[in-house]
C-alpha cells in the first residue's frame, strides 16, 4: 500500500510547483510516483457546476458555503476509487488539494475556525461518510496570501482561462483561509503536516 500525502495551500501558494519538485525527487529515488489534482476541472460534473457558479452562474448557487462545500466533496467522492487504486499500485499518491481545502474554505468563508462545526461536518461527509482515503502527511504551503493572490492575479491575466473565481477575488477569505490552515496544521487535523516554504530545501527530504 502506497503513502497518500497532500499539499495544500491558497491559489496561487505555488502548489503545483510543489507536486511537480516532489515528484521529480522521489522519482529519481526510484519509488513510483502518481499525482491527481482537485478539483478535477474538465473530469467531474460536480467541479465544473462549482467552477461555473464561482464565475457568476447557478444563480444564487454559490452563496451557500455548504452546498459549495458539496459540490467540491462530491468531486473527491467520484474519485476515491481511483486512489486507492492508485494507492495499490504506487509508492507514493500525491494529491494537489483534498480534504482540508474544503474544511478551511468552508469554515472562512463561514467565520469559523478549525474547531467549528463547519470542519467537523466537512470531515463526517467526506472522511466517513464518503469514506475517502486519510491522508498519511498533508503539507501546508506557508506562501503568504498577499504574495499568493499576486501570483493568481498574473497568472490569470496570462491565460484567460485561467480568469479569477469569486474566491480568489476576496482577498478577506484568502487571509481567513490560510489561518484555518495554519490552525489545522496546529491541531494535526486527520493526520501529520508539514507546513513548508517553497524554498524549506531540507524539508523536502524528510517528507517520505
Amino acid at each position: 500500500m502506497g503513502t497518500l500525502i497532500v499539499v495544500e495551500g491558497l491559489d496561487g501558494a505555488g502548489k503545483r510547483t510543489m507536486a511537480d519538485t516532489l515528484t521529480t525527487r522521489w522519482e529519481a529515488d526510484g519509488r513510483t510516483v502518481a499525482t491527481m489534482a482537485f478539483p478535477r476541472y474538465g473530469e467531474s460534473v460536480h467541479a465544473d457546476i462549482a467552477s461555473e457558479a464561482l464565475h457568476g452562474e447557478h444563480g444564487d448557487l454559490r452563496s451557500s458555503a455548504y452546498a459549495m462545500a458539496m459540490l467540491f466533496a462530491l468531486d473527491r467522492r467520484d474519485a476515491a476509487d481511483a486512489i486507492r487504486d492508485l494507492l495499490a499500485t504506487h509508492d507514493v499518491v500525491l494529491l494537489d488539494r483534498y480534504v482540508a481545502s474544503n474544511a478551511a474554505y468552508t469554515a472562512a468563508r463561514l467565520g469559523e475556525s478549525a474547531d467549528g462545526d463547519a470542519v467537523e461536518w466537512v470531515a463526517r461527509l467526506e472522511f466517513d461518510r464518503f469514506a475517502l482515503p486519510v491522508p498519511d502527511r498533508q503539507i501546508l504551503l506557508g506562501t503568504d496570501p498577499e504574495l499568493a493572490r499576486a501570483r493568481a492575479t498574473s497568472r490569470a491575466a496570462d491565460d484567460e482561462s485561467r480568469a479569477l473565481d469569486a474566491y480568489e477575488r476576496d482577498t478577506a477569505l484568502q487571509h481567513a483561509t490560510f489561518a484555518v490552515y495554519r490552525d489545522l496544521v496546529a491541531r494535526s487535523w486527520r493526520s501529520p503536516w508539514t507546513a513548508i516554504s517553497d524554498s524549506d530545501d531540507a524539508v523536502l527530504h524528510t517528507l517520505v
